[in-house]
């Protein structure tokens, strides 16, 4: 017990001595020596942890390796493939209908690469705190819109219904580059997991100081198993159990980190065979409510080029980069 009257556990070790009982005595007696060895049980509960997330990096060190072997070897070799074959174009006497095919199919594989490599600059930067988001007022309809307009042209391949059910919504201060990018990834993935004639509805609305954005589908759903992984990097459920979608595993991750850096939050549920909602909730206005990181000087957004499947591609230079300060 401490002097102001609190308690806390602490380790004891004791070590007993029994000594024979003296002449004409016929109990002996114990030397018992207690010592407190509470510092030594807190180093060792730390060494254990300390291995224990060593091993669990390694493990994701090999996980992303052999994502990455997959991620990055399948489209190079699409490329160079299709490129060798325009190179022979007339040994192989390849007529304008097939050059236009291969083109296409290297142009469909660079950007693939390219979604990759943003993927991973976009987790690193989040992983280290290099991620910083720049709010600024605006209305979020119109971007909800446009952002639904881009992934139109892919829901009427896909023969799916793509519903916008947007309220009277207020004019918010976020960071409207990653607040399209939240839309873009959960949109892509609901579509992505919705069989033909499917449907993905999209829905925004207020609730007090915080807009609700919700996205649903009528796809394959997710299992309860899969469902505690989602939101891990790499991580991807297979819905169907018979295929494995296209994709890193990536952008979910990216979602949650965009979101945690606005103080809002994101929650996920699903039933296999029914469909998947996802429901995001950010603060009308972040600037009120997410966490402040100890910098020098506010940093703007990552400086790297980033282009999406569907060629809405933004360039972003940081002007002020600094390191996290310790």
């Amino acid at each position: 017990r401490r002097a102001d009257g609190s308690s806390e556990a602490i380790w004891i070790e004791l070590r007993c001595q029994p000594v024979a009982p003296l002449p004409g005595q016929s109990v002996g007696s114990v030397i018992a020596v207690a010592r407190d060895i509470t510092q030594r049980k807190s180093e060792a509960i730390e060494l254990t942890r300390a291995r224990d997330e060593a091993e669990r990096a390694s493990r994701a060190k090999t996980a992303f390796l052999a994502t990455m072997s997959h991620e990055l070897r399948t489209p190079l070799n699409a490329i160079i493939g299709f490129s060798d074959m325009l190179k022979q174009e007339e040994a192989m006497r390849l007529d304008q209908a097939r050059r236009h095919e291969y083109a296409h199919l290297i142009n469909e594989s660079g950007t693939h690469l390219l979604s990759v490599v943003n993927g991973i600059l976009d987790m690193s930067k989040m992983e280290t705190g290099d991620f910083e988001i720049t709010p600024e007022p605006f209305a979020p309809a119109p971007v909800i819109r446009s952002c639904c307009d881009l992934l139109a042209l892919k829901a009427r391949d896909n023969n799916l219904d793509l519903v916008t059910r947007l309220e009277d919504l207020p004019e918010i201060v976020a960071d409207k580059r990653a607040f399209k990018q939240i839309l873009i990834n959960l949109l892509s993935n609901a579509m992505k997991f919705t069989e033909r004639g499917g449907r993905v509805t999209v829905s925004a609305r207020t609730d007090g100081n915080v807009m609700v954005l919700g996205f649903e589908d009528t796809g394959v759903g997710i299992s309860p198993e899969d469902l505690r992984k989602v939101g891990q990097p790499f991580f991807q459920a297979r819905g169907a159990y018979d295929r494995r979608h296209d994709g890193t595993g990536l952008g979910v991750s990216i979602v949650q980190g965009l979101v945690m850096l606005h103080g809002g939050t994101m929650d996920i549920a699903s039933r296999v065979g029914e469909g998947t909602r996802v429901t995001v909730r950010l603060p009308v206005d972040c600037e009120g409510v997410r966490p402040h990181r100890d910098r020098k000087s506010e940093v703007a957004h990552p400086s790297f080029e980033r282009m999406s499947a569907f060629d809405l591609q933004e360039k972003i230079v940081d002007k002020n980069q600094v390191k996290k300060s310790a």
